[in-house]
């Protein structure tokens, strides 16, 4: 269930941005910035959240009528083991003794569909979590941490898992528009597993800031998956980005050692919550990436 608490847009007074140096944190802090709404960015180096005295200096740092982005994570790149799992949830751990402190205008904290199955085929918010690894099970454990500390002090609190997000500023590199575009520019060639038949969501980075946003905005609550609801195959993406190119560009297909799955999401309570809100096409995304890579910019 979600539910917006103000029918008006209400600006929070500041934003403070835990994980303002990760691919969505600085996505959010520019635009925050290019809109004059007060940002507080918080990356590792100022605030170590696997280290219990984060706890204090988080107390000391955030204030009472501050909107909190709860992004801090090891992202797959960085490792699905169990030692990444576990600074995970320490990260979460140690945010959430700090939330059952301190009360909060509102918080959005940055999950991952990878809580879901990855058997589920057609993805909604009722589907059960039941994580098909160690990564998801960590963002599961994080989600249910901090619902139980915002919950004590009456937290507003959105939780957004995200599907595959692309666009400039990526620091992950994963299978799809990021790698893809990365090996284009680089190596003249996009390598695809089989011949890329696998349909998944791709979401532009730059929406998912505005998202956040709209939940901040209207101090919304629950959970909401961030895909756009159109699934595309990693074969059509490698042909617009190639198509993008502007020289040749080799598709190299590998032989296929996975079976072929593809993942569709319901966007409806997106659509609910935010009826005026719309997601960049494919095309249009990819085009800017293009365009902002090519110039050097992440603005």
């Amino acid at each position: 269930m979600i539910e917006n608490n103000h029918s008006t847009p209400q600006v929070p007074q500041r934003v403070v941005v835990l994980g303002a140096s990760g691919f969505v944190g600085k996505d959010l802090c520019r635009q925050l910035k290019n809109a004059d709404i007060p940002v507080l960015p918080l990356a590792s180096a100022e605030i170590d959240l696997t280290q219990p005295q984060c706890i204090d200096q988080l107390r000391q740092m955030v204030e009472e009528e501050d909107a909190v982005v709860f992004a801090s994570a090891l992202t797959p790149d960085r490792g699905k083991d169990r030692a990444a799992m576990m600074k995970n949830v320490l990260m979460g751990h140690h945010f959430s003794q700090f939330l059952e402190q301190t009360s909060l205008a509102h918080l959005v904290h940055i999950s991952s569909d990878a809580v879901y199955s990855d058997e589920e085929e057609l993805i909604d918010e009722t589907c059960c979590c039941n994580p098909s690894g160690l990564y998801g099970l960590g963002h599961l454990v994080r989600e249910r941490m901090v619902q139980e500390a915002a919950s004590k002090l009456g937290v507003a609190t959105t939780i957004l898992r995200l599907c595959a997000v692309y666009g400039p500023g990526d620091t992950h590199n994963s299978y799809g528009p990021n790698r893809f575009w990365r090996t284009a520019k680089n190596d003249r060639r996009i390598v695809l597993f089989g011949e890329g038949e696998e349909k998944r969501d791709h979401v532009f980075v730059r929406d998912v800031s505005r998202i956040i946003s709209f939940c901040q905005n209207l101090r919304t609550e629950g959970v909401l998956n961030i895909a756009t609801g159109t699934a595309v195959s990693f074969g059509e993406v490698a042909k617009q980005i190639a198509g993008l190119a502007d020289t040749p560009v080799e598709i190299e297909c590998l032989e296929r050692k996975n079976p072929i799955t593809h993942k569709h999401y319901d966007i409806a309570a997106v659509i609910k919550a935010f009826p005026t809100f719309r997601f960049t096409a494919l095309e249009e995304g990819l085009a800017t990436y293009f365009s902002d890579s090519s110039q050097g910019s992440h603005g």
